[in-house]
């Protein structure tokens, strides 16, 4: 199964893409943007975020969660992970998970990227480095 087969792990956090996006919500009054999109469509209406921004906080979860609430899968022991915040240019600021970086790589300012990631049977988002920039042919 790939990825983009999975379900998603709520329904209107994102779209697969291509390229992916994190969906948030443009509150119709103000303009203010919000993430996730709020149900209230008409006070809120749906918008694709920025999928590169900057860590704007960071930590590392080195040992697991209580449970409940936490409901890692039994059979796969408990690796630490890094999550934080993430600045999205002209949009929100965002919690999310890093995926791809080293732990002592990981700094305010990091440029990241959107990507979607397995968790368990579900499909879910996080922040990485950025894609190497394309040459021109």
């Amino acid at each position: 199964m790939t990825r983009t087969a999975l379900p998603p792990i709520a329904e209107g956090l994102f779209d697969v893409g291509p390229p992916p996006s994190l969906i948030g919500g443009r509150e119709r009054a103000s303009g203010r943007i919000v993430f996730p999109c709020p149900a209230d469509h008409d006070r809120f209406e749906p918008v694709r975020l920025p999928r590169e921004g900057r860590i704007w906080s960071w930590t590392v979860q080195r040992f697991p969660p209580k449970a409940p609430p936490y409901a890692g899968p039994e059979e796969i022991p408990f690796q630490p992970y890094a999550l934080g915040y993430v600045e999205l240019p002209g949009a929100v600021i965002v919690e999310s998970r890093f995926d791809g970086f080293a732990f002592d790589a990981l700094k305010v300012g990091l440029p990241c990227q959107l990507r979607l990631v397995p968790f368990g049977e579900r499909l879910t988002y996080a922040f990485g480095p950025p894609d190497e920039p394309q040459e021109e042919p």
